[in-house]
Order: structure tokens, then sequence, then C-alpha cells
């Protein structure tokens, strides 16, 4: 049984916050720095792992996909176990389980074991991601303190896949690649250790009503369905058999899941939670917006790397303006506005000022200057995404019932894996196409093969950017028009913002997730 978290004051009945609180935030936003950090950190070092364990080129994508199929795929059971064992019993266990096939993981013998290690990997991480931020938006409820939280957990969730390229980097290159997987280990026993005995959960917010079965099936084969199919654009192209066979399997799979959770008693995901206007705003802006991540990380990484000749430390280093942008866009301005602006107002320009950041980067050439290119870049890209990724990542569970907060930060995370993988395979075959396109019309014109292999990248490079700006511009839009609800302590607007909603839930308006 969870420990209640509030005391009541004597005079007045009125909850006191957990004295705990921000212990408790430290070792959270520990556990999210992990799962974040994994998501890159294995990218540096699986061309060492695919050497040194033999693992052919058509089956090195497995090591990532594997995970992602997992993980992506369990999200929504992960967050309805969360609401029925309770958040911090799956948050221990999802650090527990995460850490041992981290080990599995750092000490494979062969291609097997480490794709079962990555496979384990999500699995845990389904449970663990959305039971961390449920826990965030169970503890704190002052909208002060939450912006605060929400402000250094947005940071986090932002800016540690850029940490993740240093650490791998530093790891591949002066230890191992087995240490890319062995570095979860303590962070995942410090954080189980003190979540057991400082994080005190609110007592009375489990659903313990019984698991839906079919919506589980459902939904896990639909989401594997959707992740694995893009998974294949990427690699055999959006015309091929499988690929559009598995993107039709999706669009079924979904389509019962939705119409069974509207018939069923106790379901997976409650209608309630993804028909609200504003979350509804939220994972859409959010999962478009990942997309337009993903094209940063994939294309400097392979510029800076590939054409511009960085080692992996120096490349992650290279990602270092956009840490600060994300920390600072995160913690300074969307946190100490939060309270004083509807979301709206910080998620569309902050997307927009990602877009300018996108857009400084469509010009990139061969030999561009970092200083007076990339880095500008990055700072606004940061500073965007940190500004607009923390309110949207409160406003997710903000006025949630209890009962609902893991699936809905599910939900969350599940637009952001959705988006990933829908970045990763359209904007790579967008890049692909555009750079066989430029070398194709300027070959017989080259003296230098090589030469044009490289500006034919970076072409596909620009021609991929660009589409990732124009996905920024429509995510702003949909945050500026979908979201309606007013800062904390307004009337609630005439569609979304306070008030009981049609399906009995309370939305108070204030911040967010």
């Amino acid at each position: 049984m969870a420990q209640t978290a509030e005391k009541e004051r004597p005079e007045t009945g009125a909850a006191l916050p957990d004295p705990n609180r921000w212990k408790a935030l430290v070792f959270i936003a520990l556990a999210q720095l992990m799962v974040v950090l994994d998501a890159t950190i294995v990218n540096i070092a699986l061309p060492s792992a695919q050497q040194d364990l033999g693992i052919s080129d058509g089956n090195k994508q497995w090591v990532i996909t594997a995970y992602a199929l997992a993980f992506g795929g369990l999200l929504l059971f992960g967050g309805r176990i969360a609401d029925l064992w309770g958040r911090k019993r799956t948050f221990v266990t999802g650090l527990i389980g995460f850490a041992a096939a981290s080990a599995i993981g750092g000490a494979a013998g062969g291609e097997a074991m480490l794709l079962g290690a990555r496979a384990l990997q999500g699995v845990f991480g389904a449970l663990l991601a959305p039971a961390a931020l449920s826990l965030l938006a169970v503890t704190f409820t002052s909208p002060k303190e939450r912006a605060k939280a929400f402000g250094i957990f947005g940071a986090i969730a932002g800016g540690g896949g850029a940490v993740g390229l240093i650490l791998g980097g530093f790891l591949t290159e002066y230890l191992d690649w087995r240490w890319t997987f062995y570095v979860n280990i303590p962070f995942a026993i410090v954080a189980a250790l003190g979540a057991y005995f400082v994080i005190r959960e609110p007592a009375g917010g489990r659903n313990r009503s019984a698991l839906d079965i079919p919506g589980v099936f459902l939904s896990t084969l639909g989401l594997v369905s959707l992740v694995y199919g893009f998974t294949r654009a990427e690699s055999d192209g959006w015309g091929d058999s499988t690929t559009i066979s598995l993107f039709a399997a999706a669009v079924i799979l979904l389509g019962l899941f939705a119409f069974v959770e509207s018939r069923v008693k106790a379901p997976l995901l409650p209608l309630r939670v993804v028909t609200n206007r504003n979350r509804a705003g939220v994972y859409l802006s959010l999962g478009l917006a990942i997309i337009g991540m993903f094209g940063l990380f994939l294309f400097l990484t392979y510029y800076l790397q590939v054409v511009e000749g960085y080692s992996p430390v120096k490349t992650g280093f290279a990602f270092m303006p956009m840490i600060v942008g994300m920390v600072t866009g995160s913690t300074q301005i969307g946190a100490r506005l939060m309270t004083r602006v509807p979301p709206r107002l910080l998620m569309g320009p902050g997307f927009l000022l990602a877009a300018v950041g996108m857009l400084l980067l469509t010009q990139l050439e061969i030999g561009s200057s970092y200083t007076g290119l990339i880095l500008p870049a990055e700072l606004l890209l940061g500073l965007g995404m940190g500004t607009a990724f923390m309110p949207a990542m409160s406003l997710a569970t903000h006025g949630i019932e209890p009962r609902d907060a893991g699936v809905a930060s599910a939900m969350v995370n599940t637009s952001q894996q959705v988006g990933g993988a829908i970045g990763t395979a359209l904007l790579n075959t967008i890049a692909a196409s555009a750079t066989t396109s430029y070398i194709a019309s300027h070959a017989a014109s080259a003296r230098d093969p090589q030469l044009l292999q490289l500006q034919g990248l970076v072409a596909g490079f620009s021609s991929a950017i660009w589409w990732a700006v124009g996905i920024l511009v429509v995510s702003a839009t949909i945050a500026l028009t979908f979201i309606n609800t007013g800062r904390p302590g307004t009337s609630p607007s005439a569609s979304g913002g306070a008030g009981t909603g049609a399906e009995g839930e309370v939305q108070i308006p204030v911040a967010m997730h």
C-alpha cells in the first residue's frame, strides 16, 4: 500500500505537501535522465558493438529497433500498470529491471543476447517512463512548485539525448562500448534506493479496475505495427509490401482498439484522457515537434562526423549549446512564465523559435562555420524546445483524475516514441532521395567523386531539414489553436479550460503536466 504523501491541517482539513517532494524529484529526474540517455548513447556505441559481436549490416538496426518496438508497444500497458500497482512500486520495478537488462546487454557475448537485452530494456522502460511522469504529476500540485519541477524534468527530457551523445562518445572512445550499458546500473540503483526510501505516493490514486486484456492486446500489436512500419519504410522503402501491410495492420488494430475502449467498462485508455481538447493538442503538437528534433540529432550528427570529420567526443560536445538552450528555456523561461501566461503562449512561440533555429541549418554546406551557423542554430532550437516542452509535459497530465495519471503520462511518451519513429523514417527517406537526385544531376560535371558524395549528403540533409522546419511550424499552429486553457487562477475558456468536462473530469486551468 502506498504511503500517504500529504497530511491534513487540523484546523482546515487542507492538504500539506510532502516534505520530501524535492528529494523525490532528484530520483525521478535521475531515472528520466537514464531513459533519455539510453536513446542516444547506444547509437554512438553501435559501430563498435557491431564489429565486436559480428553483427551483420542487415541486423544492426535491430539493436535500435528491438528497444523501440518493446518500449513503444508497451507504453500504454505500462501506464495502466502504474495506475493499478501504484506508481512508486512500478517505478522501482522498472528501475531494477532496466538495470538487469543493461547488465545483460553489457555482458552480451553474441548478437542474440544483445538484441534480447535491448528488448528487455524496452519492456522495463515502458514501465518506468510513465510511472516517473505520473509520480511527478501527483507529487507537485502547487502551480509555482509544479512549474519548477516540470521545468527541471522538461530540461532533462529535452537535453538528455544530447548528453547521451557526449557520454556515449567518451565511453566508446576511451573505455569500451559495453560501458554504454553498464553506466545505466549505478543510475538505476541510486534512483531505486532513493525512490524506495523517499518517494511517498498520495493515497487513493490507484485504479484497481480489472485489466482490459483486449485493449492491451490490440494497443500493443497496433503500436508495434506502427513503429515497425516506419522502421521498415526507412530501410526498405514506403512501397515495400511488408511496410504497407504493417501500416494497414496498425490502422485496423488501433481502430479496433478505439472501438473496444469506447465499449468496455474499465478501458486501458479511457477516451476521456485523449478527447480533452488541451491534452489532445499537447499529444499532437509534441509528437510533431519530436519529428523535427530527430531531424536535428540525426542529420547534425552525420554532418559533423561524416562530412566534417569530428570524433564521437567532439560531436557530443558540439551539441552543448543546445543543452544549454534547453535548460535555460525550460527552467528560466518556461518555469518562470508558466504560472503567468497561458500554456499556448509558451508552446506556440517556443516551437516557432525552434523552427527558426532549424531554418538556419538549411544553410549547411561543406565547411560551414560552427560558431557562425551551427552554434546559434542550436541555441535557438534549445531555447525554443525547452520553453515549449516544459508547459507541454505539465499540461498533458494537469487536471487528470489520479486514477488516470499513469496512462495519461504513457500517452506523452507514446506520442514522443511514435514521433521519433516517424521522424527517423520520413526525414531519412527525404534526405536519401534528395542526395540521390543531387548526385545524379551533378555527376557529369563532377571532378572529385568523393567530394560529390559529401555535397550530395549535405544537400539531402538540407532538404530534409526544410521539412522539419515546416513540421515545427505546424506544431506551433496546433498548440496555438487547440490549446485554450488559461493561466493559473483565470476563469476557464469556453471549451476547454476549467470546470467539469462531459466525462466528469475536473479540469483546473493551471499550467501543466
